[in-house]
């Protein structure tokens, strides 16, 4: 091993060591956040919180909660991120029933919870009302981040699907897939609310074939349109093509829609208690086990169109030799628009489950969740169906972990500090099959 290659890896794990912290969700923000639902909930005293997440912004605070023999939520959006200063102060408050408050409505929820004058914690429950505890709840409490972790896993194993697809065909990068998600979630948000008269079960399924089928429809006409023609440029060139396509994307959805968040309607809330130790009670969502059948299902159809297909044999071709494929009588064109058009609707998915599962949506969505699907697309092996899938997970659940265990403020880091481990360590990720020193 070269000296080079000593210090790079002595440089990667002085720098992911000390991100080894504590604690999770910012207590200051979440006692804030629970202070409000009293002004929402005529019986405070039946209030049960479930389950507290940050969004991808880290300024919006979602909790969901209990009330009576209803599930409800709350999202605070708060000046800061957790654990900054000036974190203390929340600038606008959503729920289920309400969605955004009005700024009249905001001001006259500041004074009757007094946050223009130095506030307290809640107080804390009297003994006699606090369930006596038990060695399961630890146990109990990992079994609960693991069904969130997969939920989270399912979002970046769909999108990074549509990386690996177009990677193992053209042996590039396509950018721009963070943009289609963005595009999907906010066609599923506004389209939502047009088709809000419709049955729930109606509704998410004619959404999601229409949000994926629109989604499709753009990520053909960008292959058409700049990838083809671009296909016998140098390397880069793509690449620049496709940051410029993300840009655009935004902008464009920006001046359309605004900046402001869309809160689509929660849909599929029902809980469900799986087990319950020391006050703790393990639960799942109807919707968090709708969306792992949902990337089960899908991910199970293109396996299956991959082996079993005429596309499938023609993508696998491609992506062995292109030229010889060509020479062969493929239809290159038609293989890599098809590539494109499949990997923009799992984009559209991953998109689709934002917008429904955790809302807050806008034209930013797409742009973190984008690098960060990439590096999960890496880490399981890029070109790799099986591979993506892989990787969407192991980082859902080191970031799921990480935020319930250690500093939330960290988790970015983490998860992109174990895609430059892989990168320096195993290259070609899980599942990917190691370049050959010829190529």
């Amino acid at each position: 091993m070269t000296i080079v290659a000593r210090l790079l890896r002595f440089s990667l794990l002085v720098c992911v060591t000390p991100l080894l912290v504590s604690c999770g969700v910012d207590a200051q923000q979440s006692a804030l956040c629970r202070r409000l639902i009293p002004a929402f909930e005529a019986h405070s005293e039946r209030v049960r919180v479930l389950e507290e997440s940050y969004g991808a912004d880290e300024r919006t605070l979602t909790i969901r909660y209990q009330a009576g023999d209803e599930q409800r939520w709350i999202a605070c959006r708060f000046t800061n991120r957790a654990f900054d200063a000036g974190r203390d102060e929340v600038e606008q408050t959503i729920t289920d029933r309400t969605g955004a408050l009005s700024p009249v409505q905001m001001t006259m929820l500041r004074i009757w919870a007094g946050l223009g004058k130095r506030w307290e914690l809640p107080d804390a429950p009297e003994r006699g009302d606090t369930p006596a505890p038990s060695s399961w709840t630890p146990v109990l409490f990992f079994l609960q981040q693991a069904i969130n972790a997969a939920t989270v896993g399912c979002v970046y194993g769909l999108l990074a699907i549509g990386y690996t697809l177009v990677y193992s065909i053209l042996g590039q990068i396509n950018l721009a897939m963070g943009a289609l998600t963005m595009v999907g979630a906010m066609t599923t948000a506004v389209g939502s609310a047009g088709l809000i008269m419709l049955s729930t079960q109606g509704t998410t399924v004619i959404l999601l074939l229409a949000v994926m089928g629109f989604t499709a429809l753009q990520g053909w006409a960008m292959e058409r349109l700049v990838f083809r023609p671009l296909r016998i440029m140098r390397a880069h060139t793509p690449l620049i093509a496709a940051v410029g396509l993300t840009i655009a994307g935004q902008e464009g959805v920006r001046l359309l829609h605004g900046t402001r968040d869309w809160w689509p309607p929660s849909v599929f809330t029902t809980r469900h208690d799986l087990a319950t130790a020391g006050g703790f009670t393990v639960t799942a969502l109807t919707s968090q086990i709708l969306v792992m059948a949902l990337t089960a299902v899908l991910y199970g159809a293109l396996r299956w169109i991959m082996r079993n297909t005429a596309y499938g044999r023609a993508h696998r071709a491609c992506a062995d030799d292109a030229a010889t494929a060509a020479l062969m009588g493929l239809d290159i064109n038609r293989t890599v628009a098809t590539t494109f058009v499949i990997g923009s609707a799992y984009a559209a998915a991953a998109g689709y489950v934002i917008a429904l599962y955790y809302g807050g949506v806008n034209f930013l969505t797409g742009y973190f969740l984008g690098f960060k699907a990439l590096a999960a697309a890496v880490v399981g092996g890029i070109g790799s169906v099986p591979g993506a899938m892989l990787g969407g997970v192991l980082l859902g659940l080191v970031e799921t972990f990480w935020s319930a265990y250690f500093a939330i403020a960290y988790k970015d880091i983490v998860a992109f500090g174990l895609l430059a481990l892989f990168l320096v360590f195993r290259p070609h990720g899980l599942l990917g099959q190691p370049a050959s020193r010829g190529d």
